[in-house]
């Protein structure tokens, strides 16, 4: 597992709220471990976590604990659930890795991940129906344990970092976030089972109930937590860390394999775009605003309508620097569930380098300028290349 954890002077200038920004994907979640230990690197100490899936796990470990506790225990927790497999791969070919690739997901599919999750038995088609056996096909439990052990919920619930997971409710289907800030508010604590919550993706895991209302993964309404930052973030300027385990962009399928990848892809994708897109306009909109009010006469200008729309067109500025999981060729739909030691440790690998390459352009780590209030950055390549304000490497 590539180590760049020795300390360096803080090289992050922009002085704004900083956010890191956790995707599901399951067992390709060593890729933002990795992506955190770089960060540590650069000293990046996030003021916010937000995350949904493997993402809000993550998130809660490296809230619920000091931070110079984090990386070793996100070590713990991947080297722990990333299941030991009879052999190594030792083939370089594309074919050969693939073999192995499918293979260990298939075994974890049977035995289940340590710490993680246990198949039931007997399976869940043979428990009579409504029984909680029943709505899945593995138990949870060990993550529970797992939770208490490694996160210390006290911490987060004292509000040193803040932390926010994304569910969705089972039976009305809607979508929510457990807020560690918005729990205090109410005299409420974040538990193992929001946690659990937010990663109970169907049918393999069951939901979780809390407070007598069910809970699944909200990875199946969104599965990245940019807009919720985005629309809580308040008057503060914000420095986000988006790191994404899916890609919406690839390849054109040549086989069933390869179909079965892309939809799971386009499906799991973050909506980066859109939400990028949507606040754009926003912005637009307040500018063009403030442009207006500019241009009134004297005797307009305390109208209160008119100082509603003043304060209502004042804004925060925003950089998003997106970091995206780009997959090897010989990784399939089963990616997200073959948690073997050998992809974990590669997982980790690409997230440290992905922020080592990012870290190259300390400019995309100072204020937005131009007038812009938001801008984002992508990380796809070693060219760089400027749209319409947002910067997307190639």
């Amino acid at each position: 597992m590539t180590d760049h954890s020795s300390p360096a002077p803080a090289s992050t200038p922009a002085k704004a709220q900083r956010v890191l920004v956790l995707q599901g994907g399951g067992a390709l979640g060593s890729y933002q471990a990795g992506a955190y230990q770089a960060l540590c690197h650069f000293d990046f100490e996030p003021e916010w976590i937000a995350g949904i899936s493997i993402g809000a796990i993550n998130a809660a470990i490296i809230a619920g604990n000091a931070r110079e506790k984090r990386v070793g225990r996100l070590k713990e927790f991947w080297e722990m659930v990333s299941a030991p497999v009879p052999w190594n791969p030792i083939t370089k070919s594309d074919r050969g890795r693939s073999l192995f690739n499918e293979t260990s997901a298939a075994l974890i599919a049977t035995f289940g991940v340590p710490g993680f999750f246990t198949p039931r038995f007997p399976p869940a088609p043979l428990w009579p129906q409504g029984s909680p056996q029943s709505e899945s096909y593995y138990d949870t439990a060990p993550l529970q344990k797992t939770l208490e052990r490694l996160v210390d919920f006290d911490r987060i619930n004292d509000l040193k970092t803040r932390l926010s997971v994304g569910v969705v409710s089972v039976t009305t289907g809607n979508f929510r976030y457990f807020d560690n800030v918005e729990f205090k508010k109410l005299g409420k604590k974040i538990g193992p089972e929001h946690i659990m919550a937010s990663a109970a993706l169907p049918p393999g895991f069951p939901s979780i109930v809390i407070e007598g209302e069910h809970f699944w993964d909200g990875g199946i309404a969104s599965n990245t937590p940019l807009d919720y930052v985005l629309d809580e973030g308040g008057r503060n300027d914000l420095l986000i860390f988006q790191v994404d385990l899916f890609s919406a962009r690839g390849p054109l399928p040549v086989s069933l394999l390869d179909a079965a990848e892309r939809e799971k892809d386009i499906r799991f994708s973050s909506r980066t775009r859109m939400n990028t897109d949507k606040n754009r306009q926003i912005h637009n909109a307040r500018k063009a605003v403030r442009d207006l009010i500019g241009k009134l006469p004297d005797d307009l200008k305390n109208d209160p309508s008119v100082e509603f729309l003043r304060e209502a067109a004042k804004e925060n500025t925003v950089t998003v620097v997106h970091l995206i999981y780009r997959s090897k060729n010989y990784e399939s739909s089963s990616k997200d569930y073959d948690f073997s030691h050998v992809g974990m440790v590669e997982h980790w690998g690409a997230g440290a380098r992905d922020v080592h390459l990012s870290m190259r352009h300390k400019e995309w780590l100072e204020r937005p300028q131009s007038g812009e209030t938001m801008v984002t950055y992508d990380l796809v390549g070693d060219s760089t290349e400027t749209l319409g304000g947002k910067q997307e490497r190639k």
